[in-house]
């Protein structure tokens, strides 16, 4: 069957046939969006159990971050749906606190498959009816389109009554193979009521001539728009006098009405006017807070999710969509209460959706809520961010995301949940902590289920821009994102445990800012932004070479750098190596020995796989040094503190100049948030 025009059915499945186009079901063109060969899928650490990280959620440049689990739980539902598993009878739900990323990750899902189906070789197609004129029963309606968008390959297969004969026809006019066919009658479904109903009469038109039949149809691309819900549709919960049924299924059209003779045609419904029809040819319907629909809605959802029909009156359009909705966890609990609802739910895949545990991960969310556009005060004038606001506004809000743990320590489960080194516990001991509440029947008991969100914490950086000290310093200085949060805590955390446990948990993090304060002020006494990191190195290194058997009576020791390949020489000073393991409280031969060996043996991994790492993630490691680094090089922080408090002398002026000006020109720092941080270090504020 050869045809020369480009829009006719005949061409299109010739295509088909060629593997030019495509005939595939919504799960199985998102599957292989996802699993495409070219993009990458590697295996990562989290929480200590090994999990895959698809790469296609991390391309576009406003990405999602993390939710590795969240993200393989829904590539084993689409992956189990398009291979004609259960999953293709049910919807997917993530359950969750508000602003933990859910609407964002389905949102983002939406603009990928957009972006898919857009290319050439993914488009989508459907069929327009023309030359209604013939039939006499359409008054002015000259043409329609298919309202569910179905594809012309399942008006192939219903060109005739009898199932015998479609096959015949894709055997002998297109050319297919039977194995072909059957593989085509996998994905087989009726036409829709009025595609049906138009195409009867159009067989008694045409009175068996095959041709005449099929010039009523011509193929065309399914419309790709956002903005009018085709292929990518989102249906946001409404009140209860505002939601109807009409806008997910449709409904009897006055207008057509008064162009159809025949009051039994379906085509008077207007399904379009629904949000269902428009993503019925393979797209993803997204339904906002599901939960929180009234019930018979609920119930419409009930029907459309297991038998994967729109049904008005009677009449069934079949559609082929991936229904994802999203939920909060007080709406999805309040439903579940009543028993009466069992079967919506046991339609459901629910997927709990975690807030962002890993600190590292969250400064990426940080900046997404600090934002990217370059920022001005009120008076138009340009404002600077303090290179630690992003640091100190992640660690408050991870940490209230963590439980309380008579294991692990606040600090300890955040070190370990960001893949890094917590002292003597292993990753071990967080999994088992995180098993152990992940047995909770109170989903928000669960490991990173509770706890300040990212619309908190965007509220919590609005804040802090509207202050006066911000615009007047024209700074967003990093200790005031802690009285930001403080305020956001006590204005929109209800629950007076949770809110004293988030107040507690902001005081850790103003500990961990005062260590990262001095870390800095050191940085900047020595004129150089990586001077701890050089020290901290310097012990690992010497802790290496201590029992070197090349090490002669100058206790020098020769080495291959293995982060850079060269070869360089260091002093093994048994002083130094003393005053940084007495600052970490190692008292006996035997804790030092065990203390060096973990140290040696973290090296070891580390190296294999980060060539990099360089122990910052070791917070009592980098205090001790620092600490020992301030006492010898400074005589102590308190002289240090002590000399750029009382400046009255020519020498401490000269000091806290040059201070101020490495912190300028070499560590990021404004005029404004390089003095608010010494005068914060001159201070004994949260020292833990």
């Amino acid at each position: 069957m050869e045809s020369n025009n480009a829009r006719s059915l005949q061409y299109h499945i010739e295509q088909v046939r060629q593997g030019k186009r495509r005939f595939e079901n919504a799960y199985q063109a998102v599957a292989r969006m996802i699993l495409d060969e070219h993009l990458a899928t590697e295996k990562v650490m989290v929480n200590g159990k090994s999990t895959y990280d698809f790469k296609i959620f991390r391309t576009l440049p406003r990405h999602v971050i993390g939710m590795y689990d969240e993200i393989n739980s829904f590539v084993s539902f689409v992956k189990d749906a398009a291979e004609g598993g259960s999953s293709r009878e049910m919807a997917y739900v993530l359950v969750g606190e508000p602003g933990n990323g859910k609407t964002f990750f389905v949102d983002y899902l939406c603009a990928l498959y957009r972006n898919f189906v857009a290319r050439e070789e993914n488009r989508r197609y459907t069929f327009n009816i023309k030359n209604l004129a013939a039939l006499g029963s359409y008054g002015k309606i000259r043409s329609l389109q298919s309202q569910t968008f179905e594809d012309p390959m399942i008006l192939a297969m219903n060109i005739f009554e009898s199932s015998e004969k479609n096959r015949r026809f894709l055997s002998e006019s297109a050319g297919f193979s039977d194995e072909q066919i059957e593989k085509l009658y996998l994905s087989f479904r009726p036409l829709g009521a009025c595609s049906d109903y138009i195409m009867n009469e159009i067989r008694d038109y045409a009175k068996g001539d095959l041709e005449k039949l099929l010039g009523f149809f011509e193929v065309v691309p399914v419309p790709l728009s956002e903005s009018m819900g085709t292929m990518t549709g989102k249906y946001s919960a409404k009140d209860k006098i505002t939601s109807s049924a009409v806008d997910l299924l449709g409904e009897e059209s006055i207008q057509r009405l008064l162009h159809i003779s025949d009051l039994n045609n379906p085509y008077r419904f207007d399904l379009r006017r629904g949000a269902l029809a428009r993503v019925a040819g393979g797209g993803i319907h997204f339904s906002d807070e599901i939960f929180k629909n009234k019930k018979d809605l609920v119930q419409v959802y009930l029907g459309v999710i297991q038998n994967r029909n729109i049904e008005i009156d009677g009449f069934r359009w079949p559609i082929d969509t991936l229904i994802i909705a999203t939920s909060n966890n007080s709406e999805f609990n309040r439903f579940l209460a009543e028993k009466e609802e069992a079967p919506i739910v046991d339609r459901c895949r629910i997927c709990y959706v975690a807030h962002n545990t890993d600190y590292r991960l969250q400064e990426k969310l940080t900046s997404y809520a600090i934002g990217s556009e370059a920022k001005t005060t009120l008076t138009k004038e340009k404002l600077h961010q303090d290179p630690n606001l992003n640091s100190a506004a992640s660690a408050a809000v991870v940490l209230s995301r963590l439980p309380k743990s008579e294991k692990l320590t606040p600090i300890e489960t955040m070190k370990l949940a960001a893949g890094e080194v917590a002292g003597e516990k292993s990753i071990k001991t967080l999994a088992e902590v995180i098993d152990s509440l992940n047995h909770e029947a109170d989903i928000t008991k669960r490991f990173g289920q509770k706890g300040l969100g990212q619309r908190n914490l965007g509220r919590a950086v609005q804040l802090l821009m509207e202050t006066s000290e911000t615009n007047e310093g024209q700074c967003m200085f990093a200790y005031d994102i802690f009285r930001s949060i403080e305020r956001v805590i006590l204005d929109y955390v209800s629950e007076v445990n949770d809110r004293a446990k988030f107040l507690d948990d902001l005081n850790i993090a103003k500990g961990l800012y005062r260590e990262r304060i001095m870390t800095e002020m050191f940085n900047a006494y020595m004129d150089e932004p990586h001077a701890i990191r050089k020290d901290v190195m310097n012990y690992v290194n010497m802790i290496i070479g201590i029992d070197a058997e090349d090490l002669g009576p100058d206790r020098m020791w020769k080495y291959k750098n293995p982060q850079t390949g060269e070869l360089k020489a260091l002093k093994i000073d048994e002083r130094y190596i003393q005053s940084v393991e007495d600052r970490l409280g190692l008292k006996t031969r035997e804790q030092m020995e065990s203390f060096r060996t973990s140290i040696r043996k973290i090296y070891g991994q580390k190296m294999s796989t980060d060539r990099d790492y360089d122990f910052m993630d070791n917070l009592e490691l980098v205090k001790a040094v620092t600490d020992v680094r301030l006492k010898s090089d400074i005589a102590g922080a308190g002289s240090l503190i002590g000399a750029l408090a009382n400046r009255t002398n020519e020498e401490n002026q000269k000091l806290y100049d040059r201070i101020i000006n490495a912190m300028l020109e070499k560590l990021g720092y404004c005029r404004t948030c390089a003095q608010k941080t010494v005068e914060y270090f001159c201070t004994k504020t949260d020292e833990n």
